[in-house]
């Protein structure tokens, strides 16, 4: 149940990041942020009750810390994907963000089969290989390159955090974090005299962006609750693949050969750590 949960999340959040990168360039990332965090927030408050969980002491701590770390990742990510090829970005972020729950998982005593060793290691090679870039597009600039691994880095602290979260809290965390992060978004953009366009403003594409990430981070909440941290956070950075197909299909980002090889070795790895 875990390993599902883990992977509508992983696409939920692949085609997120497309919708949210195609508004960051419109718009930017903060009006993106400001409207969809919140339309996020709302959905999660409609099912926090309606899903088992207890509120806790507990629950709030990591939901509040995950808040403030959740803030900082994905608004680093929505300005590398603004930036540079969405091919490139979003696969480096992942890397990043499947290998800090990891590393959290194994040192919290959790133990890997061979078939989940196996698939985390076709995981990372997949992501990698979805990152290349052919000759004739545009590659990313070194400073887009260390805003995805900050993005990555962050994402990964954040997921660690709702993942060790008390298990009996349902959604409760991720509910939390996320009212915490628009909270801190909306200080931010306070004092910035932040406009919004009169005209073409993609309300939709920004609501629609929020309201599938912060599901995103629901299901993966209930996923570590019912699997490992260290297999569900890498099935959950599978979110690339879905990402670059997106791309692939409505931005014609061709997706070279080496990069489809990565396509189908992150479904294999799926699949690995499915049966793991």
């Amino acid at each position: 149940m875990g390993a599902t949960l883990a992977l509508i999340a992983s696409l939920s959040w692949g085609v997120a990041d497309y919708l949210g990168g195609i508004a960051s360039r419109r718009v930017g990332a903060t009006l993106v942020l400001v409207v969809g965090y919140p339309a996020g927030a709302l959905i999660l408050s409609a099912f926090v009750f309606l899903l088992p969980g207890e509120f806790s002491m507990g629950a709030l701590a990591w939901g509040v810390a995950a808040g403030l770390i959740g803030s900082i990742s994905i608004a680093l990510l929505y300005v590398g994907l603004s930036r540079g090829p969405m091919g490139v970005v979003s696969p480096i972020a992942a890397v990043m963000s499947g290998a800090i729950p990891v590393a959290v998982g194994l040192l919290r005593g959790e133990r890997l089969t061979l078939f989940a060793v196996l698939g985390i290691l076709l995981a990372a090679v997949a992501v990698t290989l979805v990152s290349q870039q052919r000759g004739e597009h545009p590659s990313a600039s070194k400073s887009t390159i260390l805003i995805a691994l900050a993005s990555g880095f962050f994402i990964g602290l954040y997921l660690s955090l709702i993942g060790t979260a008390p298990a009996d809290s349902g959604i409760w965390a991720v509910t939390i974090g996320r009212w915490t992060s628009s909270l801190l978004i909306a200080i931010a953009v306070i004092g910035g005299a932040v406009r919004f366009p009169r005209r073409q403003f993609p309300w939709l594409v920004v609501v629609v962006c929020g309201v599938l990430d912060a599901s995103a981070n629901g299901l993966f909440q209930l996923a570590a609750q019912r699997g490992m941290l260290s297999i569900v956070a890498v099935l959950g950075s599978l979110y690339p693949a879905a990402t670059a197909l997106l791309a692939r299909a409505l931005l014609h980002e061709r997706l070279g050969r080496i990069q489809l090889v990565g396509v189908v070795l992150a479904l294999v790895a799926a699949a690995l750590l499915a049966l793991a």
